[in-house]
This record gives structure tokens, sequence and C-alpha cells, in this order.
């Protein structure tokens, strides 16, 4: 992926960390600039792959861009072991062993559409703005990025939590009932692409809900782009023309809305 932006090439600090939640504790990787300063937190919400060296990898880019950022691992274990296997990832976007592996991923993400689990990632997402906001080089500012699974919880945190700032979604479902978007309280920037069939039926209703609601709200859909097109790592989907882009106009919107 491409190299952070000159006026933050600085040092960075990495480690694994735990956050206490009111249903317990979660496990987070953490990236933040070294030395002074004060710096705005970013809530990094991963695929449903977890946060793996992927996700590890955007946290240190974003952490060169300035910003403070915590992803926490809201997947149970059992589903990422499950999801574990990398032909899993490759396969599931290979059309013709698409339906071999498709029930597999089902059976591994059922339990993510549990309230419960809806409500025990909340907590854990509330917990990680907690814990930026109090961060000693904090400037106050809370944003959310998500991918995917990550994308919808970034959605979801923004119509939850009103201490969010800044809102990036990439490739997530809009919230439903789709009326709760009113509820949002910072600007929104939702990115997809075209082939990601799933999710481009859906953008005429989220458009209309967060025009009549009156939300600050951007929507890019990159062309000949599938699901998944920012993630590097899977060769079925990444496509660079597009997350080139996309990853420019994410940070600059964080920046803008993160920093006034």
């Amino acid at each position: 992926m491409e190299t952070p932006s000159p006026r933050f090439r600085v040092p960075l600090m990495q480690t694994d960390i735990t956050i206490e939640t009111e249903s317990g504790s979660c496990m987070a990787h953490l990236a933040l600039p070294e030395g002074e300063g004060r710096y705005p937190g970013i809530v990094l919400i991963e695929e449903i792959w977890g946060v793996d060296a992927h996700m590890k990898d955007v946290a240190q880019r974003l952490a060169q861009e300035g910003f403070i950022v915590i992803a926490p691992e809201l997947l149970p274990e059992d589903t990422l072991k499950k999801l574990a296997p990398e032909h899993v990832k490759l396969d599931l976007f290979t059309p013709e062993k698409r339906a071999e592996v498709q029930p597999l991923v089902r059976e591994a993400t059922a339990p993510l559409y549990q309230p419960e689990f809806a409500d025990e990632a909340l907590a854990k997402l509330r917990a990680c703005i907690d814990y930026l906001i109090a961060h000693a080089q904090s400037n106050g500012k809370v944003g959310s990025i998500g991918f995917c699974f990550g994308g919808t919880y970034s959605f979801h945190l923004a119509v939850h939590d009103p201490r969010l700032d800044a809102c990036v979604v990439f490739y997530g479902r809009a919230p439903e009932p789709i009326d709760d978007v009113a509820a949002i309280a910072c600007p929104v920037l939702d990115m997809c692409g075209s082939e990601d069939v799933a999710i481009v039926e859906k953008l005429p209703e989220l458009e209309a809900a967060m025009k009549e609601h009156d939300q600050d709200f951007q929507l890019i859909v990159y062309p000949d782009a599938k699901h998944a097109f920012m993630n590097d790592t899977n060769p079925r989907t990444y496509n660079a023309t597009a997350a080139h882009d996309a990853w420019a106009k994410a940070v600059s919107f964080l920046h803008k809305h993160l920093e006034e």
C-alpha cells in the first residue's frame, strides 16, 4: 500500500492491549505516533478475518498519518479459528469455489447476527472511544473507520455514540432500520465498489434516508471494483487504483473533521 503523506512520517509504537468493557475484557491492537503532540483517535474496525496482519498494517498507516489507532478484536475465538485457513478467504471470492466454502463461512459467522453479539460489540467499541479520549496524547476527537463487517459496525457506532466526530465506511451495510441514520451526529464518508451488488443495491435507500434526515454524507462508488477492494492481501479482490484513491480520500476526510 502507498506510503503516508510527508507531514506525518513519524516513528511508531505498536502493541497489544486489553480494554475493559461492560461485558468483560477485550483484546485490541494499539498504534500511535511516538513523541510529543496531541493527536486525534481512530477506532479501526476489522473485516470478518479478525485483527490480522492486514488490519495491523492499516493501523500502522493511520498512525503514520498522525492518529492514535485502536483496533479491538470483536470476533469470537471460535469464529476466528474457523475462518483462519488462508484458502477460505481466497475461495470465498473465487466463483468456481465459492459454493464449497460458503457453508463454512455462514456457520462461522452465524453468532455475529445475534442481538447479544451486537450489544457486546457496541460495548467494546464504546470502551475504545473512552480509551482514546482519555489517552494522554489525545486532542479530544475520535473517528471510526471500518471494512466490510467493520464498515457495518462503523455505521452502527455512529448511530449509537454521539461522541464520534467522523465516520468512514468501506463496503459496510447501512443501519437497520434505515431511519436509524437520523441519530448520526457526525459526517459520514461511505465508499464501495460498483461490483459489490449486495451493498450497491441498498444505496438508493441509504442516500434517500441520509438526505431526508439532513446528514453530512458523502458516497463514492468505484467502477469495476469488488467487495474488499482495499484488501491488498487478497489478490481476488484488491483493486490498486480504487484502493489508492479511497485511502487518500479517507485520510483527508479524517484530518479535516478530527483536526478542526
